[in-house]
């Protein structure tokens, strides 16, 4: 005798299951308030009506919240694709404004692949009513599409971890990115570059949202997703559904077997179907109520903590439950390192909206998970209504956060901004207000995440470049985007005179070279390490063209740069007295031009000297000024003849940093700093 979830489907896991006894497909899906559920089958060659349908029987087909039933594979013959009508009540209620609409076709939220058909429409998932034939779909996964991974091993660094953000179209889509033409933009592009990125030195890439999003939304960047368990489809070369899977999969497996980690961005605070006038394709159709987190305002029911029209009630315990098995499925299927929480303060947030740093749920499930216990966890700790929680104020006290705090300082201290120099102390110390290792909260330096460019803000060429923002081309009379602290160097925008250029140049290495010496973990934006431009666009989020796609020729226009930063990470990574588990402490001095630094409000100037010792490591002297003229500095540790100079940002390459095996004495016991230039010296024989 058969046994009952033979006949009528097991809820254990969500999704569609292929079964392989039973030449039969498992479908088990989670809606609270439903009370009808269809499920329909559509062939390549008729998306506009179905080969199979079956009608859920409550008292059969369901478990608590789960919806589920077995399908013999005969009975939807050469169906390729399927998706679910639901309906149920209608709002009636504080917190009950459900979406349902019997008509609208609703992808699997657990698909492994969406397919958006030749006709799809964006505007009629926006209406009331049936968008079959223009509906996104999910799709049947094959029973043969599996990847040989070999003895691939997980990657995890430590003190030589250097983070590179990337959008993976935007990396190689332009033909001067020299890959093959048909991997321009793609997962497989980013494979032809890793001898690129070998020899940049990079140790991670933190790749901007890949999994599934819409389109035709206008979020080039994938900040609308749809598909929390499906690559994107644009990123992959081919069209059939198994290869996307294997596209992914060989991109991370090369990248390991390069040594880089991968990081996933991942954006489990919203979706793409925004507010009440968004498009139903999956989420709100299956129980709106369940999935977003509703006010009591019925002309404004979708609270928008995320700034993009509504939020995920990550509250509620299923999209806990979806969060999590998602994550389980990039780490075990498609062994990603770890992930990168955009927005992650809504991952904190209460039933009613409210925060709770104490013991918010969604995060100790996450950081309780045995399956995702070694793998890295980086947290935005704010979110789009000015919830600020960066440092111990984050509740995932072994997350690693992106560190805005230093960004500011940083950004600020090398414009010439006064009254910095404290902050900057604090800053490439390991930002010790902020991460404490007290007994209370026992935190560490490498949890912050020093950036001073990523997406969201000017490039590091723009942030030298333009003292304006100039986003009118993304449709909001230049309103949107950040303020940053950039200067333009005398000049505004491109055509500058040589001089500001240099100027330019230099500024753009100091700010690289505090980077590279601060405590802490460095990450920096694709680009950077050529000078990219945006054209002072500093929320290119809707600039899927020449403004946001990375310009290879300015890699050969600026290969002295590129050769500044390459060596900078070089050496960042022979020197792990720079990156510790802890704050330096004791071994670290700090002084100024004289022997005290001068903390006046007038202030532009600060050395220090790192000891390396404990560590194992030679000793460091870096002098920073800021000021608009040259400073002499005295070396205040050592004797005349110790010193080796690595880093004079003032110098034209290839004196502005040295290889280790041509570096230049330091005779005097003082160094003249130039205006605007960071100085950096070792002492080699402190070596254990």
């Amino acid at each position: 005798m058969d046994h009952w979830d033979k006949r009528e489907g097991s809820p254990v896991h969500l999704g569609e299951t292929w079964v392989p006894a039973e030449n039969a497909y498992n479908f088990a899906i989670y809606s609270k308030h439903a009370e009808q559920v269809k499920l329909l089958f559509f062939t390549e060659d008729n998306l506009f009506e179905p080969v199979f349908e079956f009608a859920f029987d409550y008292l059969r087909n369901k478990s608590a919240e789960i919806w589920h039933c077995r399908i013999p594979k005969e009975k939807i013959k050469s169906a390729k694709y399927y998706a679910y009508q639901m309906d149920g009540p209608s709002p009636d209620g504080i917190y009950d404004w459900h979406a349902f609409d019997p008509d609208k076709l609703l992808f699997d939220p657990y698909s492994h692949n969406l397919f958006f058909p030749p006709l799809f429409d964006r505007q009629r998932a926006c209406l009331p009513g049936s968008n079959i034939g223009h509906a996104p779909l999910s799709v049947l996964q094959s029973i043969e599409c599996a990847f040989n991974w070999d003895d691939d091993q997980h990657i995890h660094h430590t003190s030589d971890l250097v983070i590179y953000e990337m959008h993976v179209k935007g990396f190689t889509i332009r033909e001067n990115s020299g890959v093959s033409a048909d991997a321009r933009g793609t997962f497989a592009g980013v494979i032809e570059k890793i001898p690129y990125l070998l020899e940049l030195g990079v140790t991670a890439v933190e790749l901007m949202p890949v999994y599934q999003f819409d389109d035709d939304d206008g979020n080039y960047w994938g900040y609308m997703p749809l598909g929390f368990f499906a690559p994107h489809d644009a990123y992959c070369k081919s069209d059939d559904t198994c290869e996307r899977h294997i596209e992914f999969c060989e991109m991370v497996k090369a990248l390991h077997t390069a040594g880089i980690e991968v990081i996933l961005d991942v954006v489990y605070n919203h979706t793409g179907e925004g507010n009440e006038q968004g498009p139903t394709y999956s989420f709100k159709g299956i129980d709106n109520t369940t999935y977003y987190t509703l006010t009591n305002n019925p002309q404004d029911p979708f609270a928008n903590y995320s700034g993009s029209g509504n939020t995920l009630h990550t509250a509620n315990r299923a999209v806990r439950k979806m969060i999590v098995d998602s994550m389980h499925y990039w780490v075990k299927e498609m062994h990603v390192d770890g992930f990168r929480f955009d927005l992650a303060s809504i991952l904190t947030r209460r039933l009613d909206g409210s925060i709770d740093e104490s013991n918010p749920t969604t995060i100790g499930q996450i950081g309780s998970d045995n399956t995702l216990t070694d793998r890295r966890f980086i947290a935005e700790p704010w979110d789009a209504t000015g919830e600020f929680q960066l440092g111990s104020r984050f509740p995932g006290h072994r997350w690693m956060q992106w560190n805005a705090a230093y960004r500011d300082t940083v950004q600020q201290f090398v414009r010439g901004d006064a009254g910095k120099v404290a902050d900057l102390m604090t800053r490439i110390y390991g930002s010790c207000d902020l991460f404490p290792d007290d007994c209370l909260h026992a935190l560490r330096p490498y949890q912050s995440v020093n950036y001073i460019t990523s997406h969201d803000g000017f490039t590091l060429y723009d942030l030298v470049s333009y003292n304006s923002k100039q986003n009118w081309a993304n449709g909001h009379n230049n309103t949107d985007g950040t303020n940053d602290y950039s200067w333009n160097s005398g000049w505004e925008g491109g055509d500058a005179p040589p001089e500001v250029e240099q100027l330019r140049k230099q500024q753009a290495k100091n700010l690289f070279a505090l980077l590279m010496v601060s405590n802490g973990s460095p990450m920096f934006r694709m680009g950077d390490e050529f000078l990219q431009t945006q054209g002072g666009n500093n929320n290119p989020y809707n600039q899927d063209n020449e403004t946001t796609w990375l310009d290879w020729d300015r890699l050969e226009t600026h290969q002295d740069f590129f050769r500044f930063v390459k060596l900078m990470i070089a050496f960042r990574k022979r020197h792990s007295t720079v990156c510790r588990s802890h704050f330096w402490r004791e071994d670290v001095k700090w002084y100024g031009v004289t022997r005290y630094v001068d903390l006046t409000p007038a202030a532009k100037t600060l050395a220090f000297c790192l000891h390396g010792q404990s560590e194992a490591d030679v000793d460091l002297y870096v002098m920073i000024n800021a000021a608009t003229n040259t400073c002499i500095f005295g070396i205040h540790e050592g004797t005349p003849g110790e010193w080796q100079r690595v880093v004079d940002t003032a110098l034209p390459s290839p004196e502005d940093v040295l290889e280790p095996e041509s570096l230049k004495p330091v005779s005097a016991a003082t160094y003249d700093v130039q205006a605007r230039s960071v100085v950096i010296l070792i002492r080699q024989k402190r070596i254990l």
